[in-house]
Protein backbone atom coordinates (compact mmCIF):
# COMPACT_ATOMS: atom_id res chain seq x y z
CA UNK A 1 0.00 0.00 0.00
CA UNK A 2 2.64 2.31 0.77
CA UNK A 3 4.11 1.79 -2.79
CA UNK A 4 1.16 2.41 -4.27
CA UNK A 5 0.85 5.57 -2.27
CA UNK A 6 4.14 6.39 -3.30
CA UNK A 7 3.44 6.22 -7.18
CA UNK A 8 0.22 8.22 -7.04
CA UNK A 9 2.39 11.17 -5.13
CA UNK A 10 5.21 10.94 -7.65
CA UNK A 11 2.45 11.26 -10.20
CA UNK A 12 0.74 14.04 -8.84
CA UNK A 13 4.00 15.72 -7.96
CA UNK A 14 4.83 15.36 -12.09
CA UNK A 15 1.22 17.00 -12.80
CA UNK A 16 1.13 19.33 -10.31
CA UNK A 17 4.29 20.97 -11.82
CA UNK A 18 3.63 20.70 -15.35
CA UNK A 19 0.19 22.73 -14.55
CA UNK A 20 2.07 25.06 -12.49
CA UNK A 21 4.51 26.25 -15.32
CA UNK A 22 1.68 25.68 -17.98
CA UNK A 23 -0.78 27.88 -16.58
CA UNK A 24 2.59 30.38 -15.80
CA UNK A 25 2.92 30.17 -19.67
CA UNK A 26 -0.28 30.43 -20.50
CA UNK A 27 -0.73 33.78 -18.51
CA UNK A 28 2.35 35.48 -19.76
CA UNK A 29 2.69 34.16 -23.62
CA UNK A 30 -1.14 34.27 -23.87
CA UNK A 31 -3.05 36.44 -21.49
CA UNK A 32 -1.08 39.34 -21.71
CA UNK A 33 -0.17 40.04 -25.17
CA UNK A 34 -4.28 40.08 -24.79
CA UNK A 35 -4.44 43.04 -22.93
CA UNK A 36 -1.72 45.31 -24.79
CA UNK A 37 0.95 44.15 -21.99
CA UNK A 38 3.79 41.96 -24.52
CA UNK A 39 6.46 44.32 -23.26
CA UNK A 40 5.34 43.64 -19.62
CA UNK A 41 5.09 39.28 -20.43
CA UNK A 42 8.32 40.14 -22.50
CA UNK A 43 10.11 41.75 -19.89
CA UNK A 44 11.62 38.86 -17.79
CA UNK A 45 11.14 36.03 -20.02
CA UNK A 46 14.76 35.03 -20.37
CA UNK A 47 14.42 34.94 -17.09
CA UNK A 48 11.66 33.02 -16.28
CA UNK A 49 12.46 30.19 -18.51
CA UNK A 50 15.59 29.77 -17.19
CA UNK A 51 13.71 29.38 -13.37
CA UNK A 52 11.64 27.23 -15.03
CA UNK A 53 14.11 24.69 -16.08
CA UNK A 54 16.04 24.79 -13.44
CA UNK A 55 13.55 23.88 -11.35
CA UNK A 56 13.01 21.15 -13.62
CA UNK A 57 16.40 19.86 -13.11
CA UNK A 58 16.04 19.69 -9.50
CA UNK A 59 12.49 17.62 -9.62
CA UNK A 60 14.09 15.24 -12.37
CA UNK A 61 17.29 14.72 -10.00
CA UNK A 62 14.86 14.17 -7.01
CA UNK A 63 12.70 12.13 -9.02
CA UNK A 64 15.36 10.00 -10.95
CA UNK A 65 12.89 7.32 -13.06
CA UNK A 66 12.01 8.76 -16.85
CA UNK A 67 12.29 12.52 -15.46
CA UNK A 68 15.65 12.84 -16.01
CA UNK A 69 15.06 10.98 -19.46
CA UNK A 70 12.75 13.81 -20.01
CA UNK A 71 15.27 16.18 -19.65
CA UNK A 72 18.00 15.05 -21.71
CA UNK A 73 15.40 14.17 -24.37
CA UNK A 74 14.50 17.69 -24.47
CA UNK A 75 18.16 18.88 -24.69
CA UNK A 76 19.13 18.18 -28.17
CA UNK A 77 18.27 21.77 -29.41
CA UNK A 78 14.47 20.47 -30.08
CA UNK A 79 12.39 22.86 -31.74
CA UNK A 80 9.92 23.29 -29.46
CA UNK A 81 11.82 24.32 -26.58
CA UNK A 82 13.70 27.99 -26.15
CA UNK A 83 17.43 28.18 -25.93
CA UNK A 84 17.11 29.17 -21.99
CA UNK A 85 15.69 25.93 -21.25
CA UNK A 86 17.51 23.66 -23.26
CA UNK A 87 20.80 25.30 -22.19
CA UNK A 88 20.16 24.47 -18.56
CA UNK A 89 18.61 21.11 -19.33
CA UNK A 90 22.08 20.35 -21.11
CA UNK A 91 24.08 19.61 -18.13
CA UNK A 92 21.42 17.44 -16.61
CA UNK A 93 23.21 13.82 -16.17
CA UNK A 94 22.19 11.03 -14.48
CA UNK A 95 22.28 12.58 -11.34
CA UNK A 96 21.33 9.83 -8.83
CA UNK A 97 22.58 7.88 -5.80
CA UNK A 98 23.52 4.57 -6.50
CA UNK A 99 20.80 1.56 -5.31
CA UNK A 100 22.36 0.13 -2.54
CA UNK A 101 24.49 -3.52 -3.78
CA UNK A 102 21.44 -5.67 -1.46
CA UNK A 103 19.26 -4.67 -3.68
CA UNK A 104 21.06 -5.02 -6.64
CA UNK A 105 22.07 -8.62 -5.76
CA UNK A 106 18.54 -9.64 -4.93
CA UNK A 107 17.23 -8.67 -8.44
CA UNK A 108 20.23 -10.07 -10.57
CA UNK A 109 19.93 -13.38 -8.67
CA UNK A 110 16.37 -13.62 -9.11
CA UNK A 111 16.68 -12.95 -12.67
CA UNK A 112 19.51 -15.38 -13.25
CA UNK A 113 18.56 -18.57 -11.04
CA UNK A 114 21.95 -18.84 -9.36
CA UNK A 115 23.60 -16.80 -6.84
CA UNK A 116 26.42 -13.88 -7.90
CA UNK A 117 28.98 -16.16 -6.40
CA UNK A 118 28.25 -18.67 -8.78
CA UNK A 119 27.95 -16.62 -12.46
CA UNK A 120 30.88 -15.01 -11.51
CA UNK A 121 34.05 -15.02 -9.76
CA UNK A 122 34.55 -11.87 -9.02
CA UNK A 123 31.73 -8.72 -8.58
CA UNK A 124 32.67 -5.34 -7.23
CA UNK A 125 29.98 -4.22 -5.47
CA UNK A 126 30.89 0.09 -5.92
CA UNK A 127 28.74 0.70 -9.44
CA UNK A 128 31.25 1.96 -12.59
CA UNK A 129 27.91 4.23 -13.11
CA UNK A 130 24.92 4.50 -11.75
CA UNK A 131 22.14 5.87 -13.74
CA UNK A 132 18.42 6.18 -13.83
CA UNK A 133 16.89 2.85 -15.16
CA UNK A 134 19.93 1.15 -14.14
CA UNK A 135 23.70 0.81 -12.47
CA UNK A 136 26.88 -1.00 -13.60
CA UNK A 137 29.38 -3.23 -11.86
CA UNK A 138 32.79 -4.61 -13.06
CA UNK A 139 33.11 -8.45 -12.52
CA UNK A 140 35.02 -11.18 -13.63
CA UNK A 141 33.25 -14.71 -15.75
CA UNK A 142 33.96 -18.07 -13.96
CA UNK A 143 36.08 -19.97 -15.54
CA UNK A 144 33.59 -22.41 -17.37
CA UNK A 145 31.83 -19.54 -19.19
CA UNK A 146 35.24 -17.71 -19.30
CA UNK A 147 36.44 -20.71 -21.15
CA UNK A 148 32.83 -20.81 -23.20
CA UNK A 149 33.13 -17.21 -24.59
CA UNK A 150 36.88 -16.47 -24.18
CA UNK A 151 36.38 -13.18 -22.27
CA UNK A 152 37.48 -13.13 -18.34
CA UNK A 153 36.67 -8.97 -17.32
CA UNK A 154 33.46 -7.88 -18.28
CA UNK A 155 30.65 -5.11 -17.13
CA UNK A 156 27.15 -6.01 -15.67
CA UNK A 157 24.47 -3.82 -16.35
CA UNK A 158 21.55 -4.52 -14.04
CA UNK A 159 18.39 -2.20 -13.50
CA UNK A 160 17.29 -0.39 -10.77
CA UNK A 161 14.81 -2.60 -8.39
CA UNK A 162 10.66 -1.33 -9.88
CA UNK A 163 12.06 0.72 -12.29
CA UNK A 164 9.54 -0.46 -14.60
CA UNK A 165 6.66 0.80 -12.11
CA UNK A 166 8.06 3.87 -12.16
CA UNK A 167 8.30 4.06 -15.83
CA UNK A 168 4.63 3.28 -16.23
CA UNK A 169 3.68 5.85 -13.44
CA UNK A 170 6.11 8.30 -15.24
CA UNK A 171 4.38 7.86 -19.05
CA UNK A 172 1.33 7.57 -17.76
CA UNK A 173 1.36 11.59 -16.31
CA UNK A 174 3.27 12.31 -19.59
CA UNK A 175 0.52 11.32 -21.59
CA UNK A 176 -1.56 13.69 -19.50
CA UNK A 177 0.29 16.72 -19.87
CA UNK A 178 0.50 15.96 -23.64
CA UNK A 179 -3.22 15.87 -23.94
CA UNK A 180 -3.15 19.29 -22.34
CA UNK A 181 -0.61 20.65 -24.39
CA UNK A 182 -2.50 18.81 -27.52
CA UNK A 183 -5.95 21.52 -26.16
CA UNK A 184 -3.06 25.09 -26.93
CA UNK A 185 -3.45 25.84 -30.21
CA UNK A 186 0.15 27.70 -30.36
CA UNK A 187 1.34 24.29 -29.08
CA UNK A 188 -1.43 22.17 -31.59
CA UNK A 189 -0.10 24.04 -34.95
CA UNK A 190 3.58 23.35 -33.95
CA UNK A 191 3.87 19.79 -32.89
CA UNK A 192 1.97 16.38 -31.95
CA UNK A 193 2.47 16.09 -28.52
CA UNK A 194 0.72 13.20 -27.84
CA UNK A 195 2.30 11.47 -30.92
CA UNK A 196 5.68 12.87 -29.48
CA UNK A 197 5.22 11.49 -25.91
CA UNK A 198 4.53 8.04 -27.24
CA UNK A 199 7.45 8.16 -29.67
CA UNK A 200 9.74 8.78 -26.36
CA UNK A 201 7.52 6.18 -24.43
CA UNK A 202 8.10 3.99 -26.91
CA UNK A 203 12.06 4.73 -27.41
CA UNK A 204 12.01 4.56 -23.26
CA UNK A 205 9.94 0.60 -22.97
CA UNK A 206 12.76 -0.53 -25.20
CA UNK A 207 15.72 1.22 -22.99
CA UNK A 208 14.74 -1.24 -20.04
CA UNK A 209 14.48 -4.09 -21.97
CA UNK A 210 18.28 -5.71 -22.05
CA UNK A 211 17.19 -8.18 -24.25
CA UNK A 212 16.24 -5.59 -27.04
CA UNK A 213 19.63 -3.97 -26.38
CA UNK A 214 22.04 -6.72 -27.07
CA UNK A 215 19.93 -7.42 -30.00
CA UNK A 216 20.85 -3.92 -30.98
CA UNK A 217 24.56 -3.93 -30.07
CA UNK A 218 24.65 -7.08 -32.34
CA UNK A 219 22.57 -5.58 -35.27
CA UNK A 220 24.91 -2.34 -34.76
CA UNK A 221 28.30 -4.67 -35.00
CA UNK A 222 27.10 -6.30 -37.99
CA UNK A 223 26.79 -2.76 -39.92
CA UNK A 224 30.25 -1.88 -39.40
CA UNK A 225 31.75 -5.49 -39.01
CA UNK A 226 34.29 -4.80 -42.15
CA UNK A 227 35.28 -0.95 -40.67
CA UNK A 228 37.69 -1.06 -38.85
CA UNK A 229 37.20 2.41 -37.45
CA UNK A 230 34.12 0.83 -35.19
CA UNK A 231 34.28 -1.88 -33.07
CA UNK A 232 31.33 -2.93 -29.82
CA UNK A 233 31.92 -5.30 -27.23
CA UNK A 234 30.96 -9.10 -26.91
CA UNK A 235 27.70 -10.61 -25.16
CA UNK A 236 27.66 -13.06 -23.01
CA UNK A 237 23.87 -14.59 -23.86
CA UNK A 238 24.42 -16.93 -21.17
CA UNK A 239 24.66 -14.16 -18.06
CA UNK A 240 22.11 -11.90 -19.90
CA UNK A 241 18.26 -11.57 -19.11
CA UNK A 242 15.47 -8.91 -19.08
CA UNK A 243 17.09 -6.80 -16.62
CA UNK A 244 20.77 -8.05 -16.70
CA UNK A 245 23.06 -7.36 -19.23
CA UNK A 246 26.57 -9.24 -19.71
CA UNK A 247 28.95 -7.69 -21.71
CA UNK A 248 32.87 -7.61 -22.48
CA UNK A 249 34.64 -4.61 -20.36
CA UNK A 250 35.37 -2.66 -23.09
CA UNK A 251 36.16 0.95 -21.08
CA UNK A 252 39.35 2.52 -22.61
CA UNK A 253 39.89 6.47 -23.29
CA UNK A 254 36.26 8.49 -22.89
CA UNK A 255 35.90 10.55 -26.48
CA UNK A 256 36.35 14.12 -25.10
CA UNK A 257 39.50 13.74 -22.86
CA UNK A 258 41.39 15.45 -25.00
CA UNK A 259 44.32 14.92 -22.79
CA UNK A 260 44.05 11.38 -22.54
CA UNK A 261 43.72 11.06 -26.87
CA UNK A 262 46.82 13.19 -26.61
CA UNK A 263 49.22 11.10 -24.01
CA UNK A 264 47.94 7.82 -26.22
CA UNK A 265 49.32 9.65 -29.45
CA UNK A 266 45.79 10.47 -30.82
CA UNK A 267 45.50 13.53 -32.97
CA UNK A 268 41.95 15.15 -31.32
CA UNK A 269 40.88 17.01 -34.54
CA UNK A 270 41.19 13.61 -36.32
CA UNK A 271 38.94 11.87 -33.74
CA UNK A 272 36.22 14.49 -34.45
CA UNK A 273 36.53 14.56 -37.93
CA UNK A 274 36.34 10.26 -37.97
CA UNK A 275 33.48 10.84 -35.65
CA UNK A 276 31.36 13.07 -38.08
CA UNK A 277 31.56 10.48 -41.06
CA UNK A 278 30.99 7.29 -38.52
CA UNK A 279 27.60 9.27 -37.58
CA UNK A 280 26.81 10.36 -41.17
CA UNK A 281 27.47 6.46 -42.17
CA UNK A 282 24.70 5.58 -40.06
CA UNK A 283 22.16 7.94 -40.71
CA UNK A 284 22.82 8.33 -44.39
CA UNK A 285 24.15 4.49 -45.24
CA UNK A 286 22.85 2.48 -42.62
CA UNK A 287 19.60 4.31 -41.73
CA UNK A 288 20.06 2.23 -37.74
CA UNK A 289 22.01 4.83 -35.66
CA UNK A 290 23.24 5.30 -31.96
CA UNK A 291 20.78 7.68 -30.82
CA UNK A 292 22.24 8.51 -27.47
CA UNK A 293 26.18 9.29 -28.54
CA UNK A 294 27.30 10.96 -25.04
CA UNK A 295 30.83 11.01 -24.50
CA UNK A 296 29.89 8.27 -21.68
CA UNK A 297 28.70 5.70 -24.55
CA UNK A 298 31.69 6.12 -27.14
CA UNK A 299 35.53 5.05 -26.65
CA UNK A 300 39.07 5.35 -28.55
CA UNK A 301 40.69 2.70 -27.97
CA UNK A 302 44.57 2.52 -29.01
CA UNK A 303 45.62 -0.53 -31.33
CA UNK A 304 48.80 -1.99 -30.21
CA UNK A 305 51.27 -2.20 -32.68
CA UNK A 306 50.58 1.25 -34.94
CA UNK A 307 51.36 4.49 -34.96
CA UNK A 308 48.75 5.81 -36.67
CA UNK A 309 47.98 4.92 -39.90
CA UNK A 310 50.84 3.25 -41.57
CA UNK A 311 52.27 2.52 -45.04
CA UNK A 312 49.74 -0.20 -45.14
CA UNK A 313 46.48 2.22 -44.46
CA UNK A 314 46.47 0.04 -40.72
CA UNK A 315 44.98 2.10 -38.19
CA UNK A 316 46.24 3.12 -34.45
CA UNK A 317 42.73 3.77 -32.85
CA UNK A 318 39.27 2.84 -32.87
CA UNK A 319 35.78 3.74 -31.66
CA UNK A 320 34.03 2.00 -28.96
CA UNK A 321 30.27 2.24 -28.54
CA UNK A 322 28.80 0.86 -25.99
CA UNK A 323 25.31 1.26 -24.47
CA UNK A 324 22.48 0.86 -27.26
CA UNK A 325 19.73 1.03 -25.44
CA UNK A 326 18.58 4.10 -27.59
CA UNK A 327 18.71 3.23 -31.37
CA UNK A 328 16.62 5.15 -34.23
CA UNK A 329 16.39 3.81 -37.40
CA UNK A 330 16.28 6.17 -40.56
CA UNK A 331 13.32 4.59 -43.00
CA UNK A 332 14.43 4.74 -46.61
CA UNK A 333 11.77 7.78 -47.72
CA UNK A 334 13.03 10.20 -44.55
CA UNK A 335 16.94 8.65 -45.77
CA UNK A 336 16.30 10.04 -49.10
CA UNK A 337 14.80 13.17 -48.05
CA UNK A 338 18.05 13.94 -45.36
CA UNK A 339 20.62 13.32 -48.26
CA UNK A 340 19.02 15.99 -50.41
CA UNK A 341 19.15 18.18 -47.53
CA UNK A 342 22.53 17.36 -46.67
CA UNK A 343 23.77 17.65 -49.93
CA UNK A 344 22.19 21.20 -50.25
CA UNK A 345 23.50 22.20 -47.17
CA UNK A 346 26.92 21.57 -48.75
CA UNK A 347 26.35 23.31 -51.12
CA UNK A 348 24.69 26.32 -49.40
CA UNK A 349 21.48 26.00 -51.64
CA UNK A 350 19.01 27.80 -49.52
CA UNK A 351 15.81 26.74 -52.02
CA UNK A 352 17.44 23.61 -52.11
CA UNK A 353 17.54 23.28 -48.36
CA UNK A 354 14.23 24.13 -47.85
CA UNK A 355 12.98 21.58 -50.43
CA UNK A 356 14.81 19.02 -48.54
CA UNK A 357 12.82 20.46 -45.42
CA UNK A 358 9.54 19.70 -47.23
CA UNK A 359 10.30 16.43 -48.30
CA UNK A 360 11.91 15.24 -45.10
CA UNK A 361 8.57 16.16 -43.82
CA UNK A 362 8.80 19.01 -41.28
CA UNK A 363 6.95 21.90 -43.54
CA UNK A 364 3.68 21.17 -43.70
CA UNK A 365 2.58 21.42 -47.62
CA UNK A 366 0.68 24.20 -47.13
CA UNK A 367 3.94 26.37 -45.97
CA UNK A 368 4.86 29.24 -48.21
CA UNK A 369 8.07 29.54 -47.90
CA UNK A 370 9.16 32.27 -49.87
CA UNK A 371 10.67 34.33 -46.38
CA UNK A 372 12.14 30.55 -45.28
CA UNK A 373 13.96 30.50 -48.67
CA UNK A 374 15.30 34.34 -47.94
CA UNK A 375 16.67 33.74 -44.52
CA UNK A 376 18.23 30.36 -45.72
CA UNK A 377 20.55 32.42 -48.09
CA UNK A 378 21.07 34.95 -45.90
CA UNK A 379 22.31 32.81 -43.67
CA UNK A 380 24.68 30.34 -45.79
CA UNK A 381 26.24 33.89 -47.40
CA UNK A 382 26.80 35.43 -43.58
CA UNK A 383 28.14 32.16 -41.65
CA UNK A 384 28.50 29.39 -44.10
CA UNK A 385 31.72 27.95 -43.90
CA UNK A 386 32.61 28.86 -40.29
CA UNK A 387 33.81 26.57 -37.95
CA UNK A 388 33.15 26.87 -34.34
CA UNK A 389 36.09 29.12 -33.28
CA UNK A 390 35.30 31.95 -35.94
CA UNK A 391 31.76 31.76 -35.07
CA UNK A 392 32.63 32.84 -31.99
CA UNK A 393 34.07 35.76 -33.16
CA UNK A 394 31.32 37.16 -34.56
CA UNK A 395 29.68 40.22 -32.79
CA UNK A 396 27.04 39.05 -30.65
CA UNK A 397 24.67 41.69 -31.36
CA UNK A 398 24.70 40.55 -35.17
CA UNK A 399 23.87 36.98 -33.96
CA UNK A 400 20.94 38.32 -31.99
CA UNK A 401 19.76 40.87 -34.92
CA UNK A 402 19.59 37.43 -36.96
CA UNK A 403 18.26 35.00 -34.43
CA UNK A 404 15.46 37.05 -33.87
CA UNK A 405 14.51 38.04 -37.60
CA UNK A 406 14.76 33.92 -38.25
CA UNK A 407 13.00 32.74 -35.64
CA UNK A 408 10.37 35.16 -36.58
CA UNK A 409 10.88 33.20 -39.70
CA UNK A 410 10.15 29.85 -38.60
CA UNK A 411 7.28 30.42 -36.17
CA UNK A 412 5.57 32.18 -38.68
CA UNK A 413 5.80 28.65 -40.53
CA UNK A 414 3.60 25.12 -39.94
CA UNK A 415 5.77 22.73 -39.33
CA UNK A 416 5.26 19.18 -37.25
CA UNK A 417 8.03 16.56 -36.15
CA UNK A 418 7.67 13.59 -38.28
CA UNK A 419 8.43 10.16 -36.75
CA UNK A 420 12.14 9.47 -35.82
CA UNK A 421 13.26 12.69 -37.08
CA UNK A 422 13.66 13.89 -32.73
CA UNK A 423 16.19 11.32 -32.29
CA UNK A 424 17.97 12.26 -35.29
CA UNK A 425 17.63 15.71 -33.92
CA UNK A 426 19.28 14.56 -30.69
CA UNK A 427 22.33 12.46 -32.54
CA UNK A 428 23.19 15.04 -34.74
CA UNK A 429 23.02 17.85 -31.68
CA UNK A 430 25.94 15.33 -30.03
CA UNK A 431 27.65 14.72 -32.74
CA UNK A 432 28.43 18.40 -33.74
CA UNK A 433 28.72 19.85 -29.74
CA UNK A 434 30.92 16.48 -29.71
CA UNK A 435 33.21 17.27 -32.51
CA UNK A 436 33.13 21.15 -31.41
CA UNK A 437 34.80 20.11 -27.82
CA UNK A 438 37.30 17.79 -28.92
CA UNK A 439 38.76 20.72 -31.72
CA UNK A 440 37.30 23.93 -31.00
CA UNK A 441 38.72 25.06 -34.75
CA UNK A 442 36.36 22.13 -36.14
CA UNK A 443 34.37 23.05 -39.10
CA UNK A 444 31.60 21.05 -39.78
CA UNK A 445 31.58 22.49 -43.67
CA UNK A 446 34.67 20.34 -43.44
CA UNK A 447 33.15 17.22 -42.97
CA UNK A 448 29.68 17.91 -44.82
CA UNK A 449 31.40 18.90 -48.22
CA UNK A 450 33.34 15.43 -48.80
CA UNK A 451 30.51 13.14 -47.55
CA UNK A 452 27.73 15.15 -49.96
CA UNK A 453 29.88 14.39 -52.61
CA UNK A 454 30.01 11.06 -51.61
CA UNK A 455 26.48 10.70 -51.53
CA UNK A 456 25.98 12.52 -55.08
CA UNK A 457 28.56 10.31 -56.75
CA UNK A 458 26.54 7.39 -54.54
CA UNK A 459 22.84 9.49 -56.17
CA UNK A 460 24.51 8.49 -59.94
CA UNK A 461 21.61 8.39 -62.25
CA UNK A 462 19.17 9.73 -60.37
CA UNK A 463 20.73 13.06 -59.79
CA UNK A 464 21.31 13.24 -63.91
CA UNK A 465 17.57 11.98 -64.26
CA UNK A 466 16.32 14.63 -61.29
CA UNK A 467 18.07 17.42 -63.70
CA UNK A 468 16.65 16.08 -66.60
CA UNK A 469 13.21 16.53 -65.30
CA UNK A 470 13.59 19.80 -64.02
CA UNK A 471 14.99 21.41 -67.39
CA UNK A 472 12.39 19.72 -69.10
CA UNK A 473 9.75 21.63 -66.92
CA UNK A 474 11.55 24.97 -67.16
CA UNK A 475 11.51 24.30 -70.92
CA UNK A 476 7.66 24.00 -70.66
CA UNK A 477 7.73 27.25 -68.55
CA UNK A 478 9.46 29.39 -70.76
CA UNK A 479 7.96 27.78 -74.22
CA UNK A 480 4.45 28.85 -72.63
CA UNK A 481 5.16 32.37 -71.59
CA UNK A 482 4.91 34.56 -74.29
CA UNK A 483 1.65 33.19 -74.86
CA UNK A 484 0.78 33.83 -71.20
CA UNK A 485 1.38 37.26 -71.42
CA UNK A 486 -0.41 38.13 -74.40
CA UNK A 487 -3.57 36.94 -72.15
CA UNK A 488 -2.68 39.03 -69.73
CA UNK A 489 -2.22 42.18 -71.50
CA UNK A 490 -5.33 41.19 -73.02
CA UNK A 491 -7.26 41.09 -70.00
CA UNK A 492 -5.85 44.52 -68.76
CA UNK A 493 -6.66 46.24 -72.03
CA UNK A 494 -10.36 45.05 -71.30
CA UNK A 495 -10.54 45.87 -67.89
CA UNK A 496 -11.66 42.41 -66.51
CA UNK A 497 -8.41 41.85 -64.58
CA UNK A 498 -9.11 41.54 -60.30
CA UNK A 499 -7.57 41.94 -57.23
CA UNK A 500 -7.86 40.40 -53.93
CA UNK A 501 -7.16 41.79 -50.91
CA UNK A 502 -7.78 39.26 -48.28
CA UNK A 503 -5.05 40.37 -46.25
CA UNK A 504 -6.92 43.57 -45.92
CA UNK A 505 -10.15 41.86 -45.44
CA UNK A 506 -8.17 39.80 -42.20
CA UNK A 507 -6.72 43.06 -40.84
CA UNK A 508 -10.34 44.77 -40.86
CA UNK A 509 -12.20 41.48 -39.12
CA UNK A 510 -9.14 41.68 -36.54
CA UNK A 511 -9.74 45.25 -35.66
CA UNK A 512 -13.27 45.02 -35.30
CA UNK A 513 -12.72 41.45 -33.31
CA UNK A 514 -9.92 43.86 -31.32
CA UNK A 515 -13.08 46.30 -30.31
CA UNK A 516 -15.13 43.35 -28.85
CA UNK A 517 -12.42 42.33 -26.99
CA UNK A 518 -11.64 45.16 -25.35
CA UNK A 519 -15.19 45.60 -24.23
CA UNK A 520 -15.11 42.08 -22.75
CA UNK A 521 -11.44 42.97 -20.96
CA UNK A 522 -12.94 46.07 -19.66
CA UNK A 523 -16.21 44.41 -18.27
CA UNK A 524 -13.61 41.89 -16.70
CA UNK A 525 -11.76 43.94 -14.97
CA UNK A 526 -14.70 45.88 -13.35
CA UNK A 527 -16.41 42.40 -11.92
CA UNK A 528 -13.16 41.28 -10.80
CA UNK A 529 -12.18 44.17 -9.17
CA UNK A 530 -15.97 45.45 -7.64
CA UNK A 531 -15.93 41.36 -6.60
CA UNK A 532 -13.09 41.72 -4.64
CA UNK A 533 -14.33 45.14 -3.09
CA UNK A 534 -17.62 44.18 -1.85
CA UNK A 535 -16.09 40.36 -0.48
CA UNK A 536 -15.48 42.42 2.27
CA UNK A 537 -19.16 43.36 3.55
CA UNK A 538 -20.89 41.04 1.44
CA UNK A 539 -19.69 37.75 0.43
CA UNK A 540 -21.78 36.02 -0.82
CA UNK A 541 -22.47 39.15 -3.75
CA UNK A 542 -18.40 39.58 -3.75
CA UNK A 543 -17.84 36.22 -4.77
CA UNK A 544 -20.63 36.04 -7.48
CA UNK A 545 -19.32 38.93 -9.33
CA UNK A 546 -15.84 37.27 -8.77
CA UNK A 547 -17.30 34.15 -10.49
CA UNK A 548 -19.25 35.82 -12.92
CA UNK A 549 -16.25 38.07 -13.82
CA UNK A 550 -14.94 34.66 -15.86
CA UNK A 551 -17.06 34.90 -18.91
CA UNK A 552 -16.09 38.38 -20.21
CA UNK A 553 -12.51 37.00 -19.15
CA UNK A 554 -13.19 33.90 -21.83
CA UNK A 555 -14.77 36.30 -24.25
CA UNK A 556 -11.95 38.32 -24.45
CA UNK A 557 -8.63 35.54 -24.93
CA UNK A 558 -10.66 33.16 -27.28
CA UNK A 559 -13.15 35.10 -28.92
CA UNK A 560 -10.15 35.73 -31.74
CA UNK A 561 -8.95 31.93 -31.88
CA UNK A 562 -13.23 30.92 -32.75
CA UNK A 563 -13.31 33.92 -35.06
CA UNK A 564 -9.91 32.68 -36.98
CA UNK A 565 -11.48 29.37 -37.15
CA UNK A 566 -14.17 30.37 -39.03
CA UNK A 567 -17.66 29.57 -39.24
CA UNK A 568 -18.91 25.58 -38.17
CA UNK A 569 -19.44 23.86 -41.50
Amino acid sequence: MTDVGNMRARSRRILRFAARYLVQTWWYELVLPRFGLARVAARNRSARLQRIAQNFHVLAVDLGGLMIKVGQFMSSRLDVLPPEITRELEGLQDEVPPVPFPAIRALAEAELGVTLERAFSFIDPTPLAAASLGQVHRARLSETDAADTGLLDVVVKIQRPGISTIVDVDLSALRRVARWLSHVRLVSDRVDMPALVEEFAFTSLEEIDYLHEAASAERFGQNFSNDARVSVPELVWERTTRRVLTLQDVTAIKINDVDGLRAAGIDPSEVADDFAAVMFDQLFVNGYFHADPHPGNIFVTPLGGASGPGAEGSRSWKFTFIDFGMMGEVPDALRQGLRKLFIAAASRNGKGMVDGIREVGVLLPSADTAELERAMTKLFARFGGMGFAELQDVDPREFRAFALEFGDVVRSLPFQLPENFLLIVRAMSLTSGMCSSLDPAFNIWNSVEPYSAQLIRAEGGNLVQAAARQAVSVAGIIARLPQRLDNLTTRIEEGTVSVQTPRLERRLGAIERTGRQIVSAVLFAALLIGGILLRAEDIVIGTVLVAVSALPLLHALFAGILARRGPLP
